[in-house]
């Protein structure tokens, strides 16, 4: 029998499933995503409309599963579902639990493990992470972090989230939310973050960080002639300013100068106190190469005590971004096979 592991996203705006083999070969993916309730199905955050949306989501989820491992298992007639694993925002590893997830229309503390483990009894593994601790796993299990027993992924999207792993296992911490380093204050009383706090790696170094840091460098030198000039903020995008910045823009040359200056900065402080192998960065702000990497590196190094510099590598993602959600996912599955075999 060929083992397989459903890997599920539940992002803001769609929720990816697929069915993934312990290679990381993606055997079925559910094309379109399947929709994620949208908080403004419930705008008043009313538990009654809360648990009437909920069910019909675990519902509506069971049953695209149960569709996914069909579609599977037609052309693999021998396979085996070792397990689920699920990526969610604010998703408490210990519990199987969704807590006061901000983007979701869901009140309060949600038993999604449990309520989807309901629907399909026999499996022993129904797991949940956050998504930045789910990419982290994957690329642990299928990426550039096979082999290593220490690193740190820090995906680079619209917030900036971070998933380390020490001693081969992720950090969970006490409670299940442990290895939030977009939050850490890298400019006291600075930009307002998502969060509510200020200052945070996640408003300076994110895509929309970046975005902010275009806007202020416009309105600093009052540039008109730079291309991003003509870009309204809500079309902004880091693949923009990559493009702005290969066509010889200094503004733009600038925004990632900035953002790898307090990056690296950042990254220092995870070295000081993980050791990692390797650093990872994943996501759509990651894509701009050296004009990321470069001023990362050198102001991590800069910033690092002389007893770590020189030893950590800072790594492209080797997930594609496309896929890495489902394989992320799908790797809380073997992790759990693995710890049970201990």
């Amino acid at each position: 029998m060929k083992k397989v592991a459903i890997g599920i996203d539940i992002g803001g705006t769609n929720t990816a499933i697929g069915v993934v083999d312990a290679e990381g070969v993606i055997l079925y993916e559910r094309k379109p995503q399947m929709a994620t309730p949208q908080k403004a199905e419930n705008p008043d955050m009313k538990k009654d409309m809360s648990d009437k949306l909920l069910a019909k989501f675990v519902k509506d989820l069971s049953d695209e599963i149960k569709k996914a491992i069909e579609a599977a298992g037609k052309g693999n007639p021998d396979i085996e579902v070792a397990g689920i694993g699920i990526g969610a925002p604010n998703a408490n590893y210990y519990s199987g639990t969704i807590e006061h997830a901000p983007n979701l229309p869901f009140v309060g503390v949600i038993n999604f493990a449990e309520l989807i483990k309901a629907n399909f009894p026999t499996l022993k593994f129904v797991k949940l992470t956050n998504d930045a601790n789910a990419a982290a796993l994957g690329e642990l299990i299928y990426g550039g972090g096979r082999g290593m027993k220490n690193f740190a992924l820090m995906t680079l999207g619209t917030g900036l989230g971070s998933g380390l792993i020490v001693n081969g296992d992720l950090v969970y911490g006490a409670d299940g939310f442990a290895g939030e380093c977009g939050h850490v204050t890298v400019v006291p009383d600075g930009r307002l973050c998502g969060c509510g706090g200020r200052g945070h790696l996640e408003a300076y170094c994110s895509a929309t960080g970046i975005k902010r840091t275009v806007y202020e460098l416009l309105a600093k030198y009052n540039d008109s002639k730079s291309p991003l000039s003509d870009i309204p903020m809500n079309q902004m995008t880091s693949k923009k300013v990559f493009d702005a910045a290969e066509a010889g823009d200094p503004i733009a040359k600038e925004v990632f100068q900035i953002t790898g200056e307090i990056l690296g900065r950042a990254l220092a402080d995870t070295v000081h106190y993980l050791s990692p192998e390797a650093i990872f960065l994943f996501g759509g702000a990651a894509a701009a190469g050296d004009y990321i990497f470069k001023p990362t590196k050198e102001s991590m190094e800069r910033h690092l005590m002389p007893v770590f510099r020189n030893k950590v590598k800072i790594l492209p993602s080797k997930l594609k971004e496309s896929t890495a959600a489902i394989l992320g996912a799908s790797a809380l599955v073997w992790k759990e096979i693995e710890k049970s075999s201990l």
